[in-house]
């Protein structure tokens, strides 16, 4: 018997036994104690998640309940944007959540931009994250992470990054003082916006010799002999926080569920956690049915679109076909293919989510795609030209909703919503040289991505100072 929960009151502590880590892999089923550090399953090598015995924890009754704490600005649980939700990840002991606010983000109804999808009037939501302090998305994981490593007693933290986890981590590590940042990024592989942040917020910074995927081996390996937290995605109790996203989806929705959910590949955190909380409200019987889940990669950085959509690969239950996933990496290797996109975010060759990816794409019966970089910059221009200034990664999910709106495979009635990552000043670099460069300066900066032209840009007009002129170009407008 589920137990369900009036919402009233405060929450009591999590039911001891009634939450712990779990190998993803079923045949595995490795459990390991809530309180302690993992990286991955000591028996297999899989990730790990958050599983609860939802016998044990007090649930809410419907959804809508959870409106009532949307008003709060005194309680700081309720205030955020994730820990409101907190009997759906209730692995924390709530004097020991680490919150800065986040959450507080919007989903906005976007007809001009579903216009350009090739949707009808009211069919496109835009799920905006660049409202979260640190302006991207990965405020929603920190929160969860930072929580359990205080629960853990941690005084060290690191992260590998393309420039948003960095950032996010800094942030939390300089406004709680519980422990110290260290940042691991890749030579030139992250946009000065997000690496200003990284740098401003006192986090130790190390700029390896490599890209993000280098990083990312370097930063396992560290944490793995020393005592350093790691706070990548491979962190199940980060995907635990990214849950919430959805739940605001939903809640933006008036709790109906919609056909569509699109969101930028990457390291593949967000349509893991995305899937999870579906499938979690699904058996709680909290929602009727499940949306169907979109991961758009960019074409320069397309491991999981090949994966899938020319190899075959597939969760399968669990039983994920490793030979063929070695066997690509390997190829990949021998190629010398690295990840190459102005999509900084998602710039990544070997995603460390890739199995809990596959495992949403069989639970919401999702797809993926690749789209090319000169679509992310249009469909970036489109999205900040109705009012949502975004960065070129956040961008991939109205290119990749476009396409699939093209390919017939979402009908122009649905109800889509696509995630936006990031905060346009992440990238600002960006914006600008599509806007307003032109000839040689801007293939210089963008046709090395593929980028010929930009089709929706916004240029600054050439007037001479002179009074008669202005009114004459205004004139002409």
């Amino acid at each position: 018997m589920i137990r369900v929960s009036s919402l009233s009151g405060t929450q009591a502590p999590p039911d001891e036994g009634a939450a712990w880590q779990e190998c993803i892999r079923p045949a595995c089923g490795a459990r390991y104690e809530l309180r302690s550090v993992h990286q991955r399953c000591a028996r297999c090598g899989a990730l790990l998640d958050v599983a609860y015995d939802w016998e044990r924890v007090p649930v809410p009754a419907r959804l809508a309940l959870f409106d009532e704490r949307r008003a709060s600005s005194r309680n700081a649980l309720d205030y955020s944007g994730v820990w409101r939700f907190r009997e759906l990840l209730p692995f924390a002991e709530l004097d020991k959540v680490v919150t800065i606010g986040e959450g507080q983000t919007q989903l906005r109804r976007a007809d001009g931009v579903g216009a350009y999808v090739g949707l009808k009037p009211g069919c496109l939501f835009l799920q905006y994250e660049g409202l979260n302090p640190s302006g991207s998305f990965k405020d929603n994981g920190m929160t969860g992470a930072f929580t359990h490593a205080h629960m853990m007693g941690a005084r060290y933290a690191a992260c590998a990054s393309t420039g948003n986890t960095s950032a996010s981590l800094a942030l939390f590590a300089g406004v709680s003082g519980l422990l110290k940042a260290v940042v691991f990024i890749g030579s030139g592989k992250i946009a000065y916006g997000k690496l200003s942040q990284a740098l401003d917020y006192g986090a130790t910074t190390l700029q390896i010799a490599g890209d993000f995927d280098d990083a990312m081996r370097e930063v396992q390996e560290v944490c793995h002999r020393t005592d350093l937290y790691l706070m990548n995605s491979l962190n199940p109790f980060r995907l635990e926080g990214q849950k919430a996203i959805m739940y605001r989806v939903l809640e933006g929705l008036g709790w109906e569920v919609p056909d569509w959910i699109v969101v930028p590949g990457g390291n593949l955190g967000n349509s893991s956690a995305f899937g999870k909380a579906f499938a979690e409200l699904r058996y709680l019987g909290l929602i009727p049915r499940i949306p169907r889940v979109a991961i758009i990669n960019s074409t320069g950085a397309d491991t999981l679109h090949r994966l899938v959509n020319q190899a075959g690969l597939r969760w399968n239950g669990g039983r994920v076909d490793e030979a063929a996933v070695k066997a690509f990496y390997a190829q990949m290797d021998a190629e010398g293919r690295k990840a190459h996109t102005l999509a900084s975010a998602i710039e990544i060759n070997r995603p460390v989510n890739l199995e809990k990816a596959l495992r949403t794409l069989e639970v919401t019966d999702g797809v993926v795609r690749a789209v090319p970089d000169e679509a992310i910059l249009d469909a970036k221009a489109v999205v900040g030209a109705h009012g949502f200034g975004c960065e070129p990664a956040s961008a991939a999910s109205v290119a990749g909703a476009r396409l699939l709106r093209e390919e017939g495979v979402i009908g122009p009635a649905e109800r889509v919503a696509c995630v936006l990552t990031g905060h346009l000043l992440k990238d600002p670099d960006a914006t600008v040289g599509y806007h307003a460069y032109e000839g040689e300066q801007f293939s210089e900066k963008f046709g090395r991505f593929g980028v010929a032209r930009a089709r929706h840009a916004n240029r600054p007009i050439p007037v001479a100072d002179d009074i008669e002129e202005i009114l004459r170009v205004l004139r002409s407008l």
